[in-house]
């Protein structure tokens, strides 16, 4: 059956669109009151992850309260180490802990190719419960952490503001790097296809610790990782977010997927011409704008959609909209976008 709100999918297509699409990246979370009443029931974050009838109820909750164009199934990055192996804990107010890290071949011997369908079902079944309750209303967006910023992850061992646990390893032990990279790139495409089967329409890759590699580092531990991931994915539309990669723009362009999603620091204009005319662009306004007043955030709301342009652009946050954000003022970014006619 058709979607009925298709905007976003023919816009990753490039194709003409009546309006600018909008959604926003970590929509379905704390900002919702609604949210945190399910939230409160479970005994954390992790739970409802894996519980997949409240999975899906929180995924629905930002298209019936904000009027987004898209809901993206709730999920975590960090269920593909859980699946190979490498289990880790959602510490309130601190983030991710990993008890075992992987930092050596031997590590690596702890660790299997994740199968979707033992290991990763609740994410499957999550998807599927949520298609079904959305009724093709709007499309389904599904989801995986890039091959780099999970190694990041399970060589550091939690969050960090350098990683340089996980940088070390890149420059002592390459050969070790790449064959984790490698396994971890095998069990995300398995993954993503799962998804796909089970209803998702389209598919983003969150490179969220791309901006502390180097560049050349960054060529050789993550674009070719991504590129792989890509190339098996032909189904559905892929964007790539690669948060603070704005060293690698051409390099994220020749990449064969739809989307290329910019944060608040990339410069439009300047994005659009590193990338070339032929990827739909998705961003990119600061998280921070929804803090202004209501007038602001409609002024550089709309600031952002001219400098966009009509086509190839779905109109997103630079990142993950924050916790304390109020929810009328997500209102008037989403409402801003729905309502504004390039002339």
């Amino acid at each position: 059956m058709k979607i009925e709100n298709d905007l976003i999918l023919r816009a990753a297509r490039g194709e003409s669109v009546e309006r600018t699409p909008v959604w926003m990246m970590r929509q379905a979370g704390r900002i919702l009151p609604e949210y945190r009443e399910v939230r409160s029931k479970l005994s954390g974050f992790i739970e409802l992850v894996e519980t997949p009838e409240l999975a899906a109820e929180v995924t629905l909750q930002p298209v019936h309260l904000l009027g987004v164009d898209a809901a993206i199934i709730f999920s975590d990055i960090l269920v593909i180490p859980q699946a190979m192996g490498c289990a880790y804990q959602m510490i309130e107010q601190k983030g991710p802990w990993f008890e075992n890290t992987i930092r050596s071949q031997a590590d690596l011997k702890s660790l299997h190719i994740a199968d979707p369908a033992s290991d990763l079902a609740f994410v499957t079944d999550a998807i599927r419960i949520a298609k079904k309750e959305l009724n093709n209303r709007v499309p389904l967006i599904g989801f995986a952490g890039a091959p780099w910023t999970i190694m990041a992850y399970m060589t550091e061992g939690s969050g960090s503001k350098t990683f340089s646990v996980a940088r070390k390893i890149l420059y002592t032990e390459p050969a070790f790097a790449h064959k984790l990279l490698g396994m971890i790139t095998e069990s995300t495409i398995a993954y993503l296809k799962a998804q796909v089967e089970a209803g998702a329409d389209m598919l983003q890759i969150f490179d969220s610790w791309a901006g502390i590699l180097s560049p050349a580092l960054y060529e050789e531990f993550s674009l070719p990782y991504i590129k792989q991931i890509c190339e098996a994915i032909d189904e559905v539309p892929v964007t790539v977010f690669a948060k603070g990669a704005f060293f690698a723009r051409e390099l994220l362009g020749k990449l064969p997927c739809r989307t290329i999603g910019l944060d608040w620091n990339m410069d439009i204009l300047e994005s659009r011409k590193l990338l070339g005319p032929d990827k739909t662009l998705q961003g990119n306004l600061d998280p921070c704008l929804l803090y202004a007043d209501h007038e602001t955030i409609r002024n550089s709301t709309i600031e952002m959609l001219k400098a966009f342009g009509p086509n190839k652009h779905i109109a997103n946050l630079g990142h993950g909209v924050y916790p304390d954000t109020d929810p009328d003022s997500v209102r008037v970014f989403i409402e801003t976008v729905k309502t504004y006619r390039h002339s």
